[in-house]
């Protein structure tokens, strides 16, 4: 891991801290064992200022190109829960890729249980769109 520990924004740390506790972690066991890995991982997080937050990182609402071990790639967007599309390859925060990317930067490899399986991602790429801060969610 490049930075040490997952990064996260003020406002989308207490966000997602939320919508964690709201979601209860959801019914699906692959989707609850992905939550409850994220939420300890938030325990270690490096929470900064919007102005602190590195480029790479990923966010909510960044493009992040991806690699798996065996050899697909993909780009997604994580979006908050609302906002998911899958025709869009937007990805909730809440489901496990989301929360698997979250926090984590560019060039740094993830190992994660999916609903397929465990596996191995890189993150290739992140492209920042509008972070939290500048859209409009009741935080």
């Amino acid at each position: 891991m490049k930075y040490g520990s997952l990064i996260l924004e003020k406002k989308e740390y207490v966000y997602l801290k939320r919508i964690l506790n709201i979601s209860g972690y959801g019914d699906d066991a692959s989707v609850t064992k992905s939550l409850v890995k994220l939420s300890e991982e938030l325990k270690t997080a490096q929470i900064v200022n919007n102005d602190e937050v590195p480029e790479d990182i990923v966010r909510f609402n960044s493009i992040v190109t991806i690699a798996s071990d065996n050899g697909w790639e993909k780009e997604l967007q994580v979006v908050v829960p609302m906002e998911k599309n899958v025709t869009l390859n937007k990805v909730s925060v809440l489901a496990p890729m989301g929360a698997a990317l979250f926090g984590y930067s560019k060039d740094d490899t993830i190992d994660w249980d999916f609903p397929g399986g465990a596996q191995k991602i890189r993150i290739v790429d992140v492209q920042k769109e509008e972070s939290l801060k500048e859209i409009d969610i009741n935080i």
